[in-house]
């Protein structure tokens, strides 16, 4: 869909951070609408924003990463969890990630945690119009866009994402 507005920097931001972390060896996973366009092979709608999980205990070293990358640290009021960046126009949102002591991977919030489906984060590489990204698994984002959401956009979007990810596995 090369008239979506930002998929090219979108894109190109993706592919730079992509080798930056793999340089500096901090993992990250791509999730959320981007992670499924990597899943199905193409870009199947605009995206808002790129999606990144990172475990917690890298967090300054992130944040220390993407200041030299000149992305600007642009948290939201009522952020929990999660912490947004910008950079020319293009809105990363990264999540964080730890692990309890049964091994179960959740986002820690001040009031308890966010949970995430088994098996989420793997070695999982994915390729979109010649970007590497690490992606969460296929089936968790399934069960993650299966959930019912009260708001009609964000519910036909996901209902949309299950589709396109139920049909590219039956090609």
């Amino acid at each position: 869909m090369s008239d979506v507005p930002h998929v090219a920097d979108q894109l190109a931001a993706l592919a730079e951070l992509d080798t930056l972390f793999a340089h500096r060896q901090l993992p990250y996973w791509l999730f959320g609408g981007w992670a499924v366009d990597f899943h199905v092979g193409r870009v199947t709608r605009e995206h808002g924003d790129i999606d990144l999980a990172v475990w917690a205990s890298d967090r300054s070293r992130l944040a220390d990463l993407l200041r030299d990358a000149q992305w600007l640290h642009r948290p939201e009021p009522d952020e929990d969890g999660s912490t947004c960046y910008e950079r020319s126009g293009v809105r990363l949102e990264v999540a964080f990630l730890a692990r309890d002591g049964r091994s179960d991977v959740y986002t820690p919030l001040r009031d308890g945690r966010g949970e995430w489906p088994a098996d989420s984060f793997g070695d999982t590489i994915a390729h979109l119009g010649g970007v590497r990204a690490r992606v969460v698994s296929r089936a968790s984002l399934i069960e993650d866009k299966s959930v019912v959401h009260a708001d009609a956009a964000t519910a036909a979007k996901d209902r949309a994402d299950v589709a396109a990810l139920g049909s590219a596995a039956k090609a």
